[in-house]
């Protein structure tokens, strides 16, 4: 090591104790990847365990120019914590100590290293409820699912996470404590830097406190399960129900190729030979579901579906969203490496976005299968490869072109949840323009006049209008 590097290393043993530094090549190592593609590894990693510790490791970081990384659970399926210019990564996830229920104001205030599932749990034990619910909620952290902006399947209904995040306390890019937000629902005071921080990535802020909002229980829930032989008409079956005046707490979407996987990786008795399955769940008032649930089964009839399962009891419901929780692990096996992706489209658009989804596995002859939380136009087309085969590769990052394009001239969007991060930073132009893009840009230097906090991320390259995936 050369003398500055030693420097910085004691200036970090000044800072933080010793046993949550981590400088082995092993122990580096296992923070040198996320969920989603590529390796990078950092030259340091930290455990930091409160606001205080950050800070001055922040501002370390900027006197002697160093790239800093937040890391929760590493849940990432866009390349948001991947230390890609090495640096130092901060592990948050034993950030973990506050978890507090305010029954009378309605609201969680945590930790940013609290397991998403454990929110969910502490609130309902005392009849409330926070809705965002991604798949990785069993082992995802809250501060990730707010830098990521993530939902999941009730966020046809209840919304995403920035919906529900009133209040943070944050350490900046150049190392100074603030608050934003607060204890009130109603907030006007300036501009409005949570929900700038919300969705940012982990590239304006570290999150070092999270002020949830959190709603009444809803009172009850039903749910189907409907078959069709036609990707579709599943997808007009989705867009006819929103269109009837219902609004399903979530709707969700498997093609035959994930039917098939999760029947293989844990067998649940699904239909194998059907093109897609649609779940659908309302909830509300006892017996105004009723009424909505049989109108569900109905309108999925009429758009040619061949078998519709309404659950009867709570078992029966678990079974069929046991199903939809095993789509990502089971489609995992097909093949070493998985591209997930999140292109989003309008409601309206969702049959369309299908027709154009089949076209392109057709095209480049891939292992594409798609799922999602149709209700809002949250498609995830998984191309499942190796990537070890380069021609094959080469094809993948075609086909991922042209699903973000497809996406883009339907009027959708990159990413409805999984963020950005390196896997979507070639395509923003694409949405944003050129000066849209250069808005975000001058955000980021008035924020991180060092470049120090994630860089790497949700900005392209020079020059980049393609993603690579190939080593």
């Amino acid at each position: 090591m050369n003398s500055l590097q030693q420097q910085v290393i004691d200036r970090i043993r000044d800072i933080v104790p010793e046993e949550r530094i981590f400088l082995d090549l092993s122990e580096r190592y296992s923070y040198s990847y996320d969920a989603s593609f590529g390796e990078y590894l950092p030259d340091i990693v930290i455990q930091p365990s409160n606001s205080i510790e950050i800070a001055q490791l922040v501002k370390m970081a900027n006197k002697y120019l160093i790239p800093v990384y937040p890391r929760g659970a590493a849940t990432s399926l866009s390349g948001g914590p991947l230390p890609v210019e090495g640096g130092m990564v901060l592990d948050l996830s034993q950030l973990n100590k506050k978890h507090i229920i305010d029954r009378e104001n309605l609201l969680a205030i945590v930790s940013p290293g609290v397991i998403t599932a454990e929110v969910h749990k502490s609130a309902e034990e005392v009849g409330l409820f926070y809705p965002p619910d991604p798949s990785s909620s069993h082992v995802s952290t809250i501060g990730g699912n707010l830098l990521e902006n993530s939902s999941g399947p009730k966020g046809l209904k209840y919304g995403t996470t920035k919906e529900y995040v009133i209040g943070l306390e944050v350490v900046t890019p150049t190392g100074e404590i603030i608050r934003t937000g607060g204890s009130t629902v109603k907030n006007v005071t300036g501009y409005d830097l949570t929900r700038l921080i919300v969705g940012s990535e982990g590239t304006l802020g570290i999150v070092t406190e999270v002020i949830l909002r959190l709603i009444p229980k809803p009172k009850a829930r039903k749910t189907l399960l409907a078959s069709f032989d036609n990707l579709v008409d599943s997808g007009r079956a989705i867009t006819r129900i929103l269109s009837s005046g219902i609004l399903p707490g979530a709707m969700e979407l498997m093609d035959n190729a994930c039917i098939r996987a999760v029947e293989n990786y844990q067998p649940s008795g699904l239909p194998l030979d059907a093109q897609a399955l649609v779940i659908i769940e309302v909830d509300g008032h006892p017996s105004a579901i009723e009424e909505e649930i049989k109108q569900c089964e109905e309108l999925c009839y009429q758009e040619k579906a061949t078998n519709v399962k309404v659950a009867q009891t709570e078992e029966e419901r678990a079974e069929i969203w046991k199903a939809r929780k095993m789509v990502s692990p089971a489609i995992t096996q097909m093949g070493p490496t998985k591209i997930s992706e999140d292109a989003t489209v309008p409601r309206s658009k969702i049959p369309e976005m299908m027709e154009r989804l089949k076209q392109i596995r057709e095209k480049y002859q891939l292992n594409l299968v798609v799922f999602g939380h149709a209700g809002d136009g949250n498609l995830h087309p998984n191309i499942i490869t190796d990537k070890r085969n380069i021609e094959e590769m080469k094809r993948v990052e075609d086909a991922v072109s042209e699903i973000f394009e497809a996406a883009v001239s339907l009027g959708g969007t990159l990413s409805g949840e999984h963020g950005i991060g390196t896997l979507k930073a070639p395509y923003m132009e694409l949405e944003l323009g050129k000066e849209g893009l250069l808005m975000m840009k001058k955000i980021k230097e008035a924020w991180d006049p060092n470049n120090i906090l994630n860089p790497g991320k949700i900005f392209p390259k020079p020059g980049q209008t393609k993603v690579v995936l190939r080593a």
